[in-house]
């Protein structure tokens, strides 16, 4: 199947179904001589996991990885990383129903249509479980970037459904299941996903990346730009409508005097690009926003068609998340650590010899939790 693998000099093949024996990924292009065990990807593994609140899916997966190569010693050898992660709570009775007709606003009916075949247990290759690989791979990028790069990673939730979440405090992030940045709203978001679940009902989100400590001169100026190609891999996750980078939507009210990062001596005045410009990063923090549609799978009856061409009713079974948006600030993160992974490679490969003697400017707008 084309589509299965994202990334040129840092390579990441994925396999597997949310009902399949195993699911996993091949990393191919991991420079040698990095030190890596299970326990360097394991807790961003944990963070993604399936059933760690009332408030997602209740499917039971320990999401436990196994490293199969590509490592000796502890430490890398350059050649590909197999990681796998076996399915140990797959309940596929539960799609029974879904066999011979499909969920709106699922990928059951345009997978049938293209493929002629399709596995309806738990979404089987159209499945959020597929983004447990992509984490795992990302946590091997983070470490390398942080190791040589000092770069870091952070997400958060910043809305929920109709409900803004206010950034107030980094700390608060890893304390809550939804990753908000405000302890005061959590109680608030609790009980609106109460009432979904009781509704059978689901929500989007919007979801907040910034990855800061990013190489200046990272992607090219045409097809390749690191925004483009951020976007690109945003899209791929499950249930992502919209990708903003920088200001976003929001550019198309400001005026080119706003707009307009000033430089200085001392900096970047603003980062209303995003930190990106001309699709190359200007080593100020890479800023991104994704949108996050209702899951499809839900309790509420809505109308359908079998395979057949009759009219039906479905109602989704089973064990899912209301909002598919709370466990994917982790997924998110790692999708962006693996496009900038890859274009440091790249950028290493192409332009490792430019030296100029004006070192890069930085600038302090655009930190988390700041207006852009």
């Amino acid at each position: 199947m084309p589509g299965s693998s994202f990334g040129d000099l840092f390579r990441v093949t994925n396999f597997g179904e949310s009902h399949g024996p195993a699911i996993g990924c091949v990393i191919d292009g991991c420079p040698p001589g990095l030190e890596l065990s299970e326990a360097d990807i394991q807790p961003e593994l944990d963070r993604r996991r399936p059933g760690t609140s009332r408030h997602v899916t209740q499917r039971n997966e320990p999401d436990a990885v196994e490293i199969l190569s590509g490592v000796f010693e502890g430490r890398t050898t350059g050649t590909p990383i197999a990681l796998l992660i076996r399915n140990t709570d797959q309940r596929s009775k539960d799609y029974g129903n879904l066999l011979d007709t499909f969920r709106p606003g699922h990928a059951d009916y345009t997978y049938w249509r293209k493929y002629g075949e399709r596995d309806p247990r738990g979404g089987g290759r159209s499945s959020a479980r597929l983004t447990a690989p992509m984490v795992g791979a990302g946590a091997v990028a983070r470490k390398w970037l942080r190791q040589h790069h000092g770069t870091s990673f952070t997400g958060w939730m910043s809305a929920l459904g109709e409900i803004e979440i206010p950034f107030d405090d980094e700390a608060q992030i890893p304390l809550n299941p939804f990753y908000a940045p405000n302890a005061a709203i959590v109680p608030t978001l609790e009980a609106h996903m109460d009432a979904l679940r009781r509704a059978g009902d689901s929500c989007g989100a919007r979801i907040e990346v910034r990855a800061s400590g990013v190489p200046v001169g990272l992607g090219e100026p045409l097809f390749d730009k690191l925004d483009a190609d951020i976007a690109w891999a945003m899209m791929g996750l499950n249930a992502v409508k919209g990708v903003e980078i920088g200001d976003g939507f929001g550019v198309v009210a400001q005026r080119g005097s706003e707009h307009g990062d000033a430089l200085t001596p001392a900096g970047f005045a603003s980062n209303h690009a995003g930190g990106v410009l001309g699709g190359i990063s200007t080593g100020q923090d890479l800023i991104v926003r994704i949108a996050i549609k209702p899951t499809s799978s839900i309790r509420a009856p809505k109308p359908s068609i079998t395979r057949t061409g009759e009219p039906t009713v479905v109602e989704t079974l089973g064990r899912h998340d209301p909002c598919v948006g709370i466990r994917a600030t982790p997924i998110a993160e790692a999708l962006v650590a693996l496009v900038v992974m890859d274009h440091v490679l790249r950028h290493r490969a192409q332009c490792g010899d430019v030296v100029l003697p004006l070192p890069p400017i930085s600038g302090q707008a655009g930190q988390a939790g700041q207006a852009a």
